[in-house]
């Protein structure tokens, strides 16, 4: 497979992959394969350099979003010992730029899930109606489109381990492809506009729309809430104090870590979740 060089950008590209915002790449020699959007994908860093198999840069350049200017990123962060240890942790992790749907129907079927589970589930809706890509002699797998799922009963996608969540996905994917919730014009609302648009959706409350809208919808001060950043703020900034609610806690979180606030939550989330598991 034919490579081309995308330089030394700052860039975790392992931490970025594993990160919990995206749960499809997988190890392929001394790099990753998967797919951005329809297009087969192969990446690979190697002392700093970041290579990619030739017809995919491009793609590969918006999705890792090189044009982010990390280290400006980084000087809007609050100057708490809290916030300073997640950005050594994460230094380099950049935040994806996803297909808008995939981002979306990722995230409905994410709810009470654990990484590990959520990427069984990605595989299998991408193995089983997503479009086959050719990427050297492997093939990889594209997001099922709206049109793809809609298509489906509810009890193809309960057969692969959705639950519950298989009724929301579908009626989702039924709303998108009849064009009622269109990811496309969401994308030129304002934020609290495209949250409000993204909730019609079954499935998708505060939380999901938030990690849509950063991880699929670049917009990079949406902050989304769940149980390991919760824990994180009411032990790291509110003293474990029990009278700190949800509700306050989401307040303190959309105000408190500036214009990339969403920067700032996937490197508290990522820091937390790999090294409190190990006390």
């Amino acid at each position: 497979m034919k490579l081309v060089s995308l330089g030394r950008p700052l860039l975790d590209l392992e931490m970025t992959l594993n990160s919990g915002q995206t749960f499809h790449w997988v190890r392929e020699g001394d790099g990753w394969m998967g797919a951005i959007g329809a297009r087969a994908a192969y990446l690979e860093q190697r002392d700093g350099e970041l290579r990619v198999n030739t017809g995919a840069a491009e793609a590969a350049t918006l999705y890792l979003a090189l044009d982010h200017p990390l280290e400006d990123i980084y000087q809007t962060f609050p100057s708490d010992a809290v916030s300073r240890a997640a950005l050594e942790f994460c230094r380099g992790m950049r935040i994806l730029r996803q297909p808008k749907w995939e981002a979306v129907a990722t995230f409905i079927t994410s709810s009470m899930k654990q990484v590990a589970h959520i990427a069984q589930i990605s595989h299998t809706l991408r193995r089983k109606f997503g479009e086959a890509l050719k990427c050297g002699s492997h093939a990889v797998y594209a997001y099922p489109t709206p049109a793809a799922f809609a298509a489906l009963e509810e009890s193809d996608l309960r057969a692969c381990a959705l639950g519950y969540r298989a009724k929301n996905l579908l009626a989702a994917a039924r709303l998108v492809a009849a064009g009622e919730v269109d990811p496309e014009g969401i994308a030129q609302l304002t934020d609290c506009e495209a949250q409000k648009e993204l909730m019609r959706l079954p499935g998708v409350g505060e939380k999901v729309a938030n990690c849509a809208l950063l991880f699929g919808f670049e917009r990079l001060s949406a902050f989304p809430v769940d149980v390991w950043i919760e824990r994180v703020i009411r032990e790291k900034y509110f003293g474990c104090a029990q009278k700190a609610t949800t509700a306050s806690i989401r307040e303190f979180c959309a105000t408190a870590f500036g214009p990339y606030g969403g920067y700032m939550q996937q490197y508290l989330f990522h820091h937390a979740r790999l090294t409190w598991k190990k006390g």
